[in-house]
């Protein structure tokens, strides 16, 4: 070979070798270089598309795994969580999201029962709106509606107005919304969650073991937190569906500065669907509005709701951020009457207006590396208003229930070291909560307001060791109520511990106080459709409302199999029987008492590569034990539900999302008449709760599909409630009309189509 030949060969094998050099470290989507790791190295990756979509790498896949994991994080914004041997969750690092004790919170189990809900190892269970996947009979993360498919959580009569957490009733959970406590927690009555969940960065859940910074919430603690992250991008959608219409945007106003905003309002005051339809027969059976004594009388209703909520970010410096945040939800109700009397057309206007209206301010600061503040004012106003004319008897009844709450936080947080975080704080509260009724014929007025000022401390220390299998956190809470020169001490706990690579066991305790219950004075209270009012104790007939709990469970998660267990009692004094609901002998009587509820949560999940399923159980027996009542001996709690199962599975082909599922529990507990002894005009009861209901069966369909329109995403979804149109009985109880006991029962929501359509731009 001549020596021309050879210079000739040797530059085009380099030449091949540079370019089989630059085709090996060219970049590739993130997306690809996952799916090429998850078939060699047999692991699962769970994220959010739109964190990974548009990165392109440069890496070799011919390293460890370790390795791998640990370049991407360097040449990327992400981390990567292990969950097991085979499950990891990538998630994008944001310094600009808040730092407390947080920062050694981490996901244990991903797709909890869908994914975009996850359990953490401090025992909260998250939900994350943006990456939520499919439930039955849902097509959106309806954040009220979603929490009820976890275990041990539950609503007796279908409404998120009324959600029982472990046998306890609604007011006894805490609803936070980026901080703020909400005193109204539903649209349509209870049908709908009043919390928009477009603006929603994540939920946190939590029935016991909670954090020494929450106080109130005795049953369990629902903490909504919109994003605190300044995007570099706009971000707006719309929605429409047979219920409401809605609209979101997300708009960066310079480098330091975003406003979020959403909306939503009610489509049914114009368009009649099917949905309305159903949903006024549910919410509004055997109240005023179709309850008429005389055929004579005629009535036109006219219902709307709407909420708005604007959030605003700015950065004042990289240490010091500012937020804002503004929510204002409404319902309102009205209706005319006309009846002839004595040949007279009378008309008149009865109406219902519910609004809770928020607002904050807070200021973090982010010290150096270890120390970090943060500082909130907040104000919440919760109204209540109701007039309603009786035509027939020439009377106006006018009531009115507010709650104006108000508060102060101060908090600091501080990182000892990579494992051991201490955290502590004060927070002040004012709440005042007034109640009116005005009656014309016979004349008649009583207003009422009372105050509360409760002072409190705590401090918290959490330790994660540092293979990150065992987590323990330990927190001690005071709440001084002023008025009542009461101190109440509360301790909290929680430990986690990974052991056998597969197994944790949890341990969970708390103690907590609340000072505000809500009460029923008559059924028929503003108007019988939201007849419960806010109080606040005077420690003499409404008590400070304490509970003490204890949890144990334990959890296998391999090969996308997770199965948990969890023992759980819970005693909560300071009850009264006017917060109870009593339907019975003990409607109109007022008594102090407890209830203690043991029982067991259970849950099964299995995910495959396009298919899910998932099997919970809870067992339970809740008994009241009233001193004064039933001659001191324990009966079932109005809210025993004994058994519980839900069962569900979905599908995802590409862009497309099925989920099938059904709900059976048995009945509720209600009270019979002792037909023998009750007379013409009084109802004798047998002993208190002494039968149940029949067991309530419902199954749910929904399906959601995305596809490109134009440059923009859309999704279409459609559900079905209750799809074998199950006529449910959700509550039974007796009245008496000329010397006949009549029987009174209510019906669950029975076949409900729903169809949605959603766009982002």
């Amino acid at each position: 070979m001549s020596n021309k030949l050879k210079t000739y060969s040797y530059i085009i094998i380099y030449f091949l070798c540079l370019f089989n050099g630059f085709s090996q470290n060219q970049k590739r989507p993130l997306t690809e270089v996952l799916s090429l790791i998850e078939a060699k190295h047999k692991v699962s990756f769970s994220y959010a598309d739109k964190d990974v979509k548009k990165i392109l790498i440069d890496i070799s896949t011919e390293k460890s795994l370790d390795h791998i994991l640990n370049e991407i994080s360097l040449k990327t914004n992400l981390q990567f969580n292990k969950i097991d041997q085979q499950f990891y969750t990538i998630v994008k690092y944001d310094k600009t999201e808040d730092t407390s004790v947080q920062q050694l919170e981490e996901v244990t189990i991903t797709n909890y029962l869908t994914s975009g809900i996850s359990k953490s190892n401090t025992g909260s269970i998250n939900i994350k709106p943006k990456q939520f996947g499919i439930l039955p009979g849902l097509i959106e993360a309806d954040v009220l509606q979603t929490i009820q498919a976890l275990p041990g959580v539950l609503s007796v009569d279908e409404t998120v107005s009324n959600i029982n957490v472990r046998g306890g009733t609604h007011d006894q959970n805490l609803f936070l919304y980026d901080g703020i406590k909400m005193y109204q927690s539903g649209h349509f009555f209870g049908l709908i969650s009043a919390f928009n969940p477009q603006l929603t960065h994540k939920i946190s859940v939590i029935k016991n073991g909670s954090s020494a910074k929450y106080g109130d919430g005795t049953s369990s603690i629902v903490d909504m937190q919109l994003s605190n992250k300044i995007s570099s991008d706009s971000n707006i959608g719309m929605g429409l569906n047979l219920i409401s219409a809605d609209g979101y945007a997300k708009i960066p106003l310079g480098k330091n500065t975003e406003i979020q905003i959403a909306a939503r309002r009610s489509v049914t005051d114009v368009l009649d669907t099917p949905t309305y339809n159903n949903y006024f027969d549910r919410v509004f059976q055997d109240t005023d509005l179709t309850n008429t004594e005389d055929a004579a009388v005629s009535k036109d209703e006219h219902f709307y709701f709407y909420d708005t909520a604007v959030k605003f970010l700015y950065d004042l410096t990289e240490k010091d951020k500012i937020r804002f945040n503004f929510l204002n939800i409404y319902n309102a109700l009205d209706y005319n009457e006309e009846a002839t009397i004595n040949t007279t057309n009378e008309t008149s206007n009865s109406q219902l207006k519910q609004h809770n209206m928020a607002t904050g301010i807070t200021y973090s600061r982010q010290w150096n590396k270890r120390l970090n503040t943060f500082a909130q004012i907040y104000y919440s106003n919760y109204d209540l208003d109701a007039t309603n004319f009786d035509v027939l008897n020439n009377q106006r009844l006018i009531q009115e229930n507010e709650v104006v709450d108000g508060g102060l936080k101060l908090h600091v947080n501080y990182n000892l070291s990579p494992s051991i975080n201490i955290n502590g704080g004060f927070q002040f509260t004012e709440v005042g909560i007034s109640n009116l009724e005005d009656v014309n014929n016979p004349v008649f007025k009583s207003y009422i307001k009372r105050v509360i000022r409760t002072y409190s401390g705590f401090v918290e220390a959490q330790f994660q060791s540092k293979n990150k299998n065992t987590s323990v956190r330990l927190g001690v809470r005071d709440n001084y109520f002023k008025k009542f020169n009461l101190h109440l001490v509360e301790p909290r706990l929680h430990i986690n511990h990974r052991f056998l690579n597969y197994f944790r066991a949890e341990l969970s305790a708390e103690y907590k106080s609340q000072s505000t219950t809500q009460i029923i004075d008559l059924q028929k209270d503003f108007l019988g459709i939201e007849k419960r009012r806010w109080v606040l104790a005077n420690n003499t007939t409404i008590p400070v409302v304490k509970s003490k709990q204890a949890s144990f469970g334990l959890s296998y998660n391999k090969n996308k199999l997770l199965v948990t267990a969890e023992a759980f009692i819970k005693h909560v004094d300071g009850i009264t029987t006017r917060s109870q609901g009593f339907q019975n002998q003990y409607q109109f009587v007022n008594a102090i008492g407890n209830y203690e509820i043991k029982g067991v949560d259970l849950l099964v999940n299995k995910q495959f590569q396009k298919f899910g399923a998932w099997l919970s159980y809870s067992y339970s027996k809740n008994n009241y034990t009233f001193e004064d009542l039933n001659e001191g001996a324990s009966f079932p709690n109005n809210f025993d539900i004994t058994h519980v199962i839900d069962f569900a599975g979905t599908f995802t082909l590409d862009d497309l999302k099925l989920a099938l599922g059904l709900n059976w529990h048995s009945g509720r507990p209600f009270t019979t008449p002792n037909y023998e002894d009750s007379n013409n005009s009084t109802i004798i009861y047998n002993s208190p709760n002494n039968s149940r209901l029949d067991d309530y069966l419902r199954a749910d369909f929904s399906a959601t599909y995305q596809f490109n329109l134009g440059t923009n995403r859309a999704i279409l979804g459609a559900s079905i409630w209750n799809i074998l149109n199950k006529k449910n009985t959700i509550n039974t109880y007796y009245t008496i009309n000329d010397g006949e006991i009549l029987k009174i029962e209510n019906e669950s929501l029975g076949i409900t189509p729903n169809v949605s359509f959603k766009i982002r731009f």
